[in-house]
């Protein structure tokens, strides 16, 4: 044999035997049993002990301690109707009055609605913290800003969050069962440094908090938090009902098409019950409005109807918050 033609022979020998080892490689992935992939994340529903595709409904009254009018509406619609929990205004005048009944009504259902601003012409509210601690919180007169830009304008984080403490400390001094925390006219969500004292807040105590809908906080340049809380392990609904009145619509016309368009999950809608009367109408040019949400989700028919008809499930926050801390 040649020399060309050994060199040929051998470069051929070599090709089938890395050919062969191919072929066996191949052959060994092929049989080698994949790796599984990771079970999806149960959904809160699923977490809370109901099916994915249950529709869980929180009804939540805002602005309870703030006259004695919301404390009245807020009772009925908790005793009689479909609230199912409450968030309280620690720095209001009718504070007390609430705390008194939720000491002797545990089973009520109060998370806190912390404030750092009051926002009525003649009927205002001062900090829970001693002034000197919170300066930029208050006004010339003693009072909170009456918007959350006084807020941000005046204030600093550091001094909101002195502020909500002290707030949390009174109620729980106070002998109410905290079950959630969200924040008055979005102070401490609008402003993503406002935004970590609530984060904070969430984590310190243990609580779950009130959250924004995904697209709506992605617009606002806060697409992140949300992933911030899980990684927390704070909780949250999975959506809020929140500003989606159409212009002229009525209110109660809104809210049997808010419950209509319902998703599956857990949705918290918050509404601002308060009695018709003297009192609410010194206050606010909305009382009316106020009024009418304590009697849709206090005695009105109809909207007890809907929601039965739509299978929905009232839950309160509790129920959350239990979860929260178990896990």
């Amino acid at each position: 044999m040649s020399h060309r033609s050994a060199r040929f022979t051998r470069m051929r020998r070599t090709l089938l035997f890395v050919l062969a080892a191919l072929v066996a490689a191949g052959f060994t992935a092929s049989t080698r049993p994949r790796a599984q992939a990771p079970a999806p994340k149960p959904s809160l529903a699923e977490r809370l002990g109901h099916k994915a595709s249950d529709i869980l409904l929180i009804v939540n009254a805002d602005d309870v301690g703030m006259s004695h009018a919301a404390n009245v509406a807020t009772r009925h619609g908790m005793e009689k109707g479909l609230i199912t929990a409450g968030s309280i205004m620690v720095p209001c005048p009718w504070f007390e009055e609430i705390a008194a009944y939720a000491r002797a009504t545990p089973k009520a259902d109060f998370g806190l609605h912390l404030t750092h601003t009051s926002e009525w012409k003649v009927y205002k509210w001062g900090p829970v913290a001693s002034k000197h601690l919170v300066p930029g919180l208050v006004t010339p007169q003693g009072y909170l800003w009456p918007d959350i830009m006084g807020v941000y304008k005046h204030a600093t984080p550091e001094q909101a969050l002195v502020e909500a403490r002290a707030q949390i400390k009174k109620a729980q001094e106070a002998g109410i069962d905290i079950t959630h925390l969200d924040s008055h006219m979005g102070a401490l969500q609008y402003d993503l440094r406002f935004h970590q004292v609530y984060r904070q807040l969430g984590k310190e105590f243990d609580l779950p908090i009130r959250m924004g809908n995904q697209d709506l906080l992605a617009q606002l340049g806060g697409g992140h938090l949300r992933g911030e809380l899980d990684t927390d392990g704070t909780i949250y609904p999975d959506y809020l009902i929140h500003d989606q009145r159409k212009t002229g619509e009525a209110v109660d016309a809104y809210w049997k098409r808010i419950i209509g368009e319902l998703k599956p999950g857990v949705t918290e809608l918050y509404i601002h019950p308060a009695v018709a009367g003297e009192e609410m109408q010194h206050i606010t040019n909305s009382w009316q409005e106020r009024d009418t949400e304590y009697h849709l989700f206090t005695d009105d028919a109809s909207v007890r109807a809907l929601l039965q008809q739509r299978g929905v499930t009232l839950i309160g926050w509790r129920a959350l918050r239990d979860l929260q801390r178990k896990d």
